[in-house]
């Protein structure tokens, strides 16, 4: 199962914003963030509703990262 953790990166290393429950080691993925994030208000949901959204699509994330999706960019 994966769990979502927000943090901060500075001088190349990742701070978490807090501890996650039950972890003590796991592989991570990193995503940046930038500052023009999704205006979730814009999209009728709010932070809750998108929480629940990104955990569903969880399932997938690694299915859509693969390079041989590239080819679906396009379309």
């Amino acid at each position: 199962m994966s769990k979502t953790v927000e943090g901060i990166y500075r001088d190349g290393k990742v701070e978490l914003l807090e501890t996650p429950p039950d972890v003590e080691e796991a592989r991570v993925v990193v995503t940046f963030v930038t500052q023009d994030a999704v205006n979730l208000a814009e999209r009728g949901i709010d932070e809750e509703q998108a929480a629940r959204l990104r955990a569903r699509l969880q399932t997938f994330a690694e299915d859509w990262e693969r390079p041989e999706m590239e080819a679906y960019d396009a379309l």
